[in-house]
């Protein structure tokens, strides 16, 4: 079940398990493992948990679980409780707040089984500052387990209902309907009657007053408006309304001393003033965050769970309402804007943690982060080893890969992972159940084991070893180690693809754009000067090449500027990059959750995924474009067809720090996403949907949301690249440093396999390459803000166990030299030239046909396209025809460079020397009849059209020495 992180109830004492609503800022978290126990333990024995465990109380009447919470201010809190009952019996328990009774005998039915959680919500009144919730079983069954309470405190009201104001020469009246309330003020007809509003306001400021009235009268009757005895808004137009039962609203804005305001209205000619049925003092607008906390430091020595932490306090316009400790990105702790010094509790033995602090306002707005303080945990005094683990199998057994899976063992303390070994040498350390041995030889039989270990090192024994022969046949999409293409990178963040086949490289920290080429050169292009770390996640992050790029040599680029985060285009011209034109601004940034990954769709729309910069309400927010994937024209405007009119960059919302995203076989956008504390996730996005967060992460029940396809544990992920080829998924994950890896089955895939189980760290991005494979990054040491001075990242090259997409011919070699019968040489006259045979496999099984470009790559003239050639065939015949309609290749067509009727044949390479290459491009299409083009389209324009239905591409090169 997706878990509902916050929801926002009507007034007044409201229970039960109900659906998350957006709410207005992010609820404050408190886990009951921290939290005081009496009568229960914490433990860790089920799944789906936040924090660090859960409370399971003792089966006794008068067990309790009693929590500190802290309100920035005094009011009704909305108070969400998680908790599992794995039973068919209600537990139920009295809720208290305060020692007062708020709830009593409040019921926590089943939930379906002990690894179920649900959300029981109440309001309740709360005091500013500390207050104590209290959960007290009032059955010998005990409490239900406890995983946490969300509280967030209601704004203090805004509304004041006329008939309860001071009224001078006027009357309460309910003679006429739509008012609210219990009536409204019928004006005594006479200058100078008045309605007069006491208004309490929590800090000073321009208030936005909006009083709701009604005129059932052809004539203005003005009034003015006064606040604490000063005119402020004199003559306000209050016009006609058509008649009595119609309402409407006139706004002024003022300036509301903090604590009670009097606002009063009072009627400025013969005919009184309106109907006034309520006045609504809205809150003034608070954009400004705090200041950064500063000076986040340790206090006293790191324990093996816990750690005491102290900071400056942050300083803010209004008041600092929340503190919230970050692990990297990921949320520890939050207490109340009055805390500075605080302990961490829950941590594992032995681990390593970078610590920052974010303050928060009432309004959400985040301050920039602390200083990092790096820990590592020192080893408990614990010495008792996990069981071994169960049950060892194979689940998925291919000719190159073998997927193993395992049951859980259990441990004193807690397991932290497991040893995989292959013939008794240990090739994977994983933190969850599986793991993929891969490169493995065909047909031969393997012995695996596992053992599993906790955060002390205390390690099991060895499982049983169980055999697994491989199968005799590749098949299927799983990845092979190749080659490394670089090993000497800072942060390889962005790739894209430039026509020649080489890569630019976006290196995070070092704002560098490097130029890769297939054999591992690596040349420095220029440097993002504008971009700026963030000493966290920011820095120059995504890079996507123009469709255009042969005419319009552009190249974008997604960065943190001094500002915000952007996405800036440039020209790349002479081997160097050109001055950032940027295109989309107004990005909020912080340390963690900037997104980043930029790519062009099928249909040449560029799309952007953007991170909530560490204030989850922007994510619902379409006033924002964080926590968004935008969809834009290549000059950066909304790009048409966008489902939000007044949001019209805006394609989908609801996500929290989406980092990949790819298209399928049917032209579907996947994406994938960092979850918090409980689930990473992949989603299928469509446009105008709401993929949850911060009301939810991971999979749920609630119709407001979408569900992820898959989902994983964020110690499994924490994905960040992502790329489809053949409708196979490949997801780099960091914090799981493994390759993620599934088949698309119609609107999901199969079982997920993790390949490459920390082989090269922190796994970033996955990019498919022109040579039919596909290139990994690695980008370790990067949640400090990274050391850009080392480079010690890597950029692998993976091919794929099955026989790949491969065009060939039997006139010559790839790379080797085009005969002279197939160039303009062989009658010494350009076009009109005899084509080389020319045949083809393994296309991708959604191909609908498929189609063929010849392209000089020293000056890029295309000589000649083919195209409508069918699904079903395999291979072209030496010699074409002439003809548009291509002679015995129905319904294949074909164009060329030049014009009459050598347009209309293949137009053979020309003199150029020895090295001079000429690349045959096979393209696997998603229609069979490509659209858009004619007998009149050059060779450039259906090469365009073909690109934008491209499924998959492969490439034939070969050298000219044609000397006339």
């Amino acid at each position: 079940m997706r878990l509902p992180l916050a929801a926002t109830l009507a007034a007044g004492l409201l229970l039960g398990m109900v659906p998350a609503l957006p709410a207005q800022a992010a609820p404050t978290r408190y886990e009951a493992e921290n939290a005081t126990i009496s009568q229960g333990v914490v433990e860790s024995n089920h799944t789906g948990y936040s924090g660090t465990g859960f409370v399971n109380g003792d089966n006794v009447a008068g067990s309790y679980t009693e929590f500190t919470v802290t309100a920035s201010a005094a009011g009704t809190a909305t108070i969400a409780i998680r908790y599992a009952n794995g039973t068919t019996v209600d537990r139920p328990a009295d809720i208290a707040v305060n020692g007062s009774v708020v709830a009593a005998a409040r019921s926590f039915t089943g939930t379906g089984s002990w690894d179920t959680w649900a959300t029981a919500t109440l309001t309740a009144p709360v005091n500013a500052g500390a207050n104590k919730i209290r959960l007290t079983s009032t059955s010998v069954n005990g409490n239900p387990n406890l995983d946490y309470v969300d509280v967030e405190t209601a704004a203090p009201t805004s509304e004041y209902q006329a008939e309860n104001a001071t009224i001078s020469q006027g009357t309460v009246a309910t003679n006429h309907t739509g008012f609210t309330g219990t009536g409204f003020v019928d004006y005594t007809n006479i200058t100078g009657s008045y309605v007069e509003f006491t208004v309490n306001a929590a800090t000073a400021g321009n208030y936005t007053l909006t009083f709701r009235y009604a005129n059932g009268t052809t004539v203005d009757r003005p009034m003015d408006i006064a606040v604490n005895g000063t005119t402020t808004s004199a003559g306000v137009s209050f016009p006609a309304t058509a008649n009595w039962d119609t309402w409407a609203d006139k706004s002024v804005t003022a300036t509301l001393v903090a604590g009670a305001n009097k606002v009063r209205a009072t009627a400025t000619t013969a005919n009184g003033g309106p109907n006034l049925d309520r006045l609504n003092a809205s809150a003034p607008s608070d954009s400004e965050p705090p200041t950064a906390p500063a000076n986040l430091r340790v206090v006293g020595d790191v324990k093996p769970s816990s750690v005491d932490l102290a900071w400056d306090a942050a300083t803010d316009n209004v008041g600092v309402s929340t503190y919230v400790i970050y692990n990297g990105g990921n949320v520890l702790m939050t207490v109340g804007g009055n805390v500075t010094a605080i302990t961490v509790q829950g941590l594992t033995p032995n681990t390593g943690y970078v610590l920052s602090v974010i303050a928060y306002d009432q309004a959400g707005n985040a301050s920039p982060a602390s200083n990092n303080v790096p820990i590592t945990t020192p080893p408990s005094d614990d010495t008792q080893p996990p069981s071994v683990p169960g049950n060892l199998r194979s689940t998925n057994v291919g000719a190159t890969s073998v997927t193993l899976a395992w049951n859980a063992s259990t441990d004193n303390i807690g397991v932290t992972g497991y040893n995989v070994y292959k013939d008794g040498v240990k090739f994977a350390t994983v933190p969850d159940l599986t793991a993929t041995a891969d490169g493995l030889t065909a047909n031969t039989t393997y012995a695996f084991a596992v053992e599993a270990f906790d955060a002390n090192g205390n390690t099991s024994g060895r499982s049983a070893a169980i055999s697994v022969k491989t199968t005799s046949t590749a098949g299927g999409g799983d990845p092979v180690y190749d080659k490394d293409v670089n090993t000497a990178y800072d942060l390889p963040w962005g790739i894209a693809f430039l026509p020649d086949g080489s890569a630019l490289v976006a290196e995070r920290d070092r704002f560098e754009i490097t130029r890769l080429t297939q054999d591992g050169t690596r040349t420095v292009v220029g440097k993002v000067t504008e971009a700026v770390t963030t000493l966290g996640e920011g820095g120059l992050l995504g890079l996507a090449v123009s469709p255009n790029f042969a005419t319009d040599h552009y190249v974008y680029a997604y960065y943190t500027s001094s500002s915000d985060n952007r996405v800036a285009r440039f020209t790349f011209v002479n081997n160097a990059i050109g001055p950032r034109e940027p295109i989309v601004t107004g990005i909020s940034k912080n340390k963690f959750h900037n997104g980043g990954r930029i790519k062009f769709g099928p249909d040449g729309m560029l799309y952007i995924t953007t991170g909530e910069a560490q204030t989850p309400s922007r994510a619902q927010d379409l006033n924002s474009l964080n926590g968004k994937i935008l969809r834009v024209t290549p000059t950066g405007a909304g790009a048409p067809g966008n489902p939000f009119p007044n949001a019209p960059r805006v394609y989908s919302l609801g996500h929290r720090n989406p980092q990949g995203i790819a298209w399928d076989s049917q032209g579907r956008l996947w994406e994938s996403e960092f979850g918090d504390a409980t689930w990473d996730e992949l989603n299928l996005i469509q446009p105008g949907k709401n993929y949850g967060w911060p009301n939810c992460e991971g999979k749920c029940s609630n119709s407001a949301y979408v569900d992820p396809v898959q989902q994983w544990d964020v110690a499994a992920a924490s994905p960040s690249g992502l790329e489809i080829v053949n409708d196979w998924i490949y997801m780099a994950a960091v914090r799981g440093q493994r390759l993620w890896v599934m088949k698309i089955n119609g609107n999901t895939t199969d079982t997920p396999r993790a390949f490459f189980n920390g082989r090269w760290g922190r796994l970033r991005t996955v990019v498919k390459t022109p040579d039919g494979g596909l290139w990994l990054t690695s980008t370790n040491n990067d949640k400090n803000g990274g050391t850009s001075s080392t480079l010690d990242n890597v950029i692998v090259r993976l091919k794929f166990a099955a026989a790949p997409f491969a065009l060939s011919s039997t006139a010559f070699a790839n790379n080797g030299t085009i005969p002279v019968k197939h160039t303009c040489q062989q009658d010494g006259v350009s076009g009109n030239d005899i084509s080389p045979p020319l045949a083809w496999s393994n296309g991708p099984a959604a191909a609908k046909s498929y189609a063929i470009t010849l392209i000089d790559t020293a000056n890029s003239n295309k000589h000649w396209v083919i195209w409508d050639i069918p699904a079903t065939k395999g291979s072209l015949p030496e010699g074409l025809g002439l003809g548009y309609d291509v002679p015995n290749q129905s319904p294949a067509r074909q164009k060329a460079m030049s014009s009459g009727n050598k347009a209309l044949q293949y137009f053979g390479p020309c003199p150029g020397g020895s090295t001079h290459k000429y690349e045959f491009t096979l393209y696997a299409l998603d229609t069979a009849t490509l659209p858009g083009v004619t007998s009149s389209s050059t060779v450039a324009a259906v090469e365009t059209a073909i690109q934008a239905h491209d499924l998959a591409g492969v490439k034939l090169a070969g050298n000219s020495n044609a000397t006339t």
